[in-house]
């Protein structure tokens, strides 16, 4: 039997968890600068997709093109950033970044930009609500169990 799935303590503590797909957990950067959500499939030891089974591997597929496509619709993003860099934190995640020609690292990434800025607890929660509400549809979000 595997282990259970556990989060790892980098991206716990970077990130708020927005809610879970049936496959993933899905969590948003705890960064104002940047619209940017992660997909991490719940999966155990598991730090490159094709080490997921061939069904998760379609499930997070579906997953990241669903969520890639709600974001840059709704939020009328430039360009939307798509990537499993695994080089700081092994564990399988998928960023998923709107990108706009205002944002503070356009046109290069994200990464190494600045200093991350927080959000504060009323733009927060507004933004989880407007997430939560758009990704049940093409993502089947369910809130948080905890």
């Amino acid at each position: 039997m595997s282990d259970p799935f556990e989060l790892d303590l980098r991206l716990a503590a970077d990130t708020i968890l927005v809610g879970e797909t049936s496959l993933s957990q899905v969590l948003l950067m705890n960064d104002a600068r940047y619209l940017w959500l992660i997909l991490v499939p719940r999966r155990s030891d598991v730090t490159e997709p094709f080490e997921l089974s061939e069904a998760d591997q379609v499930q997070l597929w579906r997953e990241s093109m669903r969520l890639g496509e709600a974001m840059k619709a709704h939020f009328a993003a430039y360009k939307l950033n798509i990537a499993a860099l695994g080089n700081q934190v092994a564990q399988l995640h998928v960023h998923h970044i709107a990108r706009f020609h205002t944002d503070d690292a356009w046109p290069g990434p994200v990464w190494g930009v600045g200093s991350a800025v927080p959000y504060s607890e009323a733009a927060r929660d507004a933004l989880m609500n407007e997430l939560r509400s758009l990704l049940q549809q093409p993502l089947g979000l369910t809130e948080p169990s905890h």
